[in-house]
């Protein structure tokens, strides 16, 4: 049986299932394991994690009386959570999924050289071009107010190589969207989107062998990680023309709403809305894609493990704001219909946050591929409804990217 508990409450004996946040913010490569060391626990409790899962029927259980949330439990605060944010409708696109992934392919193309280029010249003590990057964004911004899913989710196809780069790409897309649903005027909209694409400037100063280690970083190299935001700033600040929202999102985007983030350990008041978007964004994308260590989860599953443990890391209004802009169900993500069929999500409807539209091609009921089929879940026709997500880690659908892509790999 699992329970979610705090990290106060463990104990050696436990068997600890999985950390209640970010992998990036802990201090173990692994999860699910038996807690022999007191020193584990020593080390947990120095992280920012404050929840975790244990398994109760692989260890010790909480003693009686002790506070502990159950799975089911869990299941229902998640489902309020995104319930709530899914409550408003969101504006129809402007043109479809098909019509802009062929432009947001080239333009994700660009930005990648773009950023390239832009670190390269950071590396070298060069000023950041701050013009260069305004006209980058609004390449970016005009493709996400056209169709926010396409650049957004093909931003997401990243290799491990390329993550520092297209990371930055992701979220400059992800904040214009985000500024989109709050509806802020449209110049902050676009400085949202610089800030973004500027965000990680710092990691520019971060020793390569560390920045690019493929595995878990150790105390002493996290602190060193830790260092980028007030590089980054430093590098902004020697930089002319760049907006003020854009320093302050590279210097305060790793800043947590229960005050143990950094580099300031600001709290929930201190911190500016647009560092808290910038937080929501940094997250998602960097949890939703595959690094040399750790494969990405599945979009609508990120956003879940993000709204179990919001509390304390993000802005509950702007955590909402940003589930609405990306829908329940994210494109690419994998969900199972009602009628045993699987497909893969490929467009969000204005009608709702749990009707998008999706390509099946798997019956659970044959256990075979199926000729895909695209489904519009928000017709007043359709009798199909998601019955659930499924772990794409489970099926190992090869093709899973290209079905609702098109694209066999990136073309950058």
């Amino acid at each position: 049986m699992l329970k979610r508990i705090s990290v106060q409450q463990l104990t050696v004996g436990m068997h600890l299932k999985e950390f209640c946040g970010s992998w990036m913010e802990h201090p173990f490569w692994r999860s699910g394991f038996v807690i022999t060391d007191p020193k584990d626990i020593t080390s947990i409790l120095a992280s920012s994690i404050k929840e975790v899962w244990i398994d109760c029927d692989k260890g010790l259980d909480v003693p009686p009386g002790g506070s502990a949330v159950s799975q089911a439990e869990s299941e229902a605060q998640v489902d309020a959570e995104l319930a709530q944010a899914g409550a408003v409708r969101r504006d129809v696109a402007s043109v479809s999924m098909s019509v802009e992934i062929e432009r947001a392919t080239k333009i994700c193309a660009q930005s990648k050289a773009a950023v390239v280029s832009m670190f390269q010249e950071a590396r070298m003590g060069k000023t950041v071009d701050a013009s260069g990057a305004q006209q980058l964004v609004e390449e970016i911004a005009d493709s996400v107010i056209r169709n926010p899913g396409a650049l957004i989710s093909l931003a997401r196809l990243k290799t491990a190589d390329d993550y520092t780069y297209m990371h930055s790409v992701a979220v400059c897309a992800m904040m214009v969207a985000l500024a989109k649903q709050l509806d802020l005027p449209d110049a902050e909209m676009r400085a949202a989107g610089v800030a973004g694409l500027l965000h990680d400037l710092g990691k520019a100063a971060m020793p390569m062998e560390v920045l690019n280690k493929p595995g878990k970083l150790t105390d002493a190299e996290f602190a060193i990680i830790k260092g980028h935001p007030v590089e980054g700033h430093k590098m902004l600040l020697g930089s002319s023309g760049v907006h003020p929202l854009a320093l302050d999102v590279c210097l305060h985007h790793h800043e947590k709403s229960d005050g143990s983030g950094y580099p300031e350990g600001l709290k929930s008041e201190a911190i500016s809305l647009h560092a808290k978007m910038g937080a929501v964004c940094d997250v998602y994308d960097a949890i939703t894609s595959n690094r040399p260590y750790k494969a990405g989860c599945d979009p609508a599953e990120s956003l879940r493990k993000m709204a179990e443990w919001a509390n304390g890391h993000f802005d509950p209004m702007v955590f909402q704001a940003f589930v609405k802009s990306l829908g329940i169900y994210p494109i690419g993500s994998l969900v199972r219909l009602s009628s045993g069929r699987i497909g893969v999500v490929i467009e969000q409807t204005g009608k709702s946050l749990t009707t998008p539209r999706v390509k099946v091609f798997f019956s659970t009921k044959s256990n075979v591929r199926i000729t895909p089929v695209e489904i519009d879940l928000s017709h007043p026709a359709c009798t199909e409804k998601i019955a659930g997500r499924e772990d794409p880690a489970k099926w190992r659908f090869p093709d899973l990217n290209e079905l609702w892509s098109g694209l066999a790999k990136p073309p950058w």
